[in-house]
């Protein structure tokens, strides 16, 4: 007898499941130079993260490795600081060189299609009245 649900008759079949199905992503992908400066942060914090840890359990025990550790810790803290200012600072400098990604529906773009359509018209009667002016004085 075949499993109850209609689910698992389609992998009945080959015998096997698959282990991986694509599906969309929900979010564009990062740009690389935000991605790499967002990994480095990252890295930079995990190791921030094990110096505290290792700073407060050696003043704890009384340890020699108390001091160098805790220095370490500022210096540490203050290089992570810079990290991920720099994942803030190079998206911005991205989104700045490379734009956003306009949608059609832009209001923006709405407003700067009527505002053209509105000067067209106007050009065009301003000419028609001036062409008329010209007509009536000859």
């Amino acid at each position: 007898m075949r499993g109850e649900c209609g689910e698992c008759d389609a992998f009945m079949d080959t015998g096997r499941r698959a282990l991986w199905q694509e599906e969309p992503a929900t979010r564009w992908r990062m740009p690389d130079p935000v991605r790499t400066a967002a990994v480095r942060a990252v890295i930079i914090v995990a190791v921030t993260l094990i110096q505290a840890m290792v700073a407060f359990l050696s003043t704890v025990t009384g340890s020699w490795l108390a001091f160098p550790a805790v220095i370490s810790t500022v210096a540490s803290t203050v290089v992570a600081t810079w990290g991920v200012l720099d994942v803030w600072v190079t998206r911005q400098v991205w989104v700045q060189r490379n734009g956003v990604w306009s949608q059609p529906s832009s209001t923006a773009r709405e407003l700067r299609r009527e505002r053209r359509r509105a000067r067209r018209q106007r050009r065009r009667e301003a000419l028609d009245g001036s062409a008329r002016a010209d007509r009536a004085a000859a």
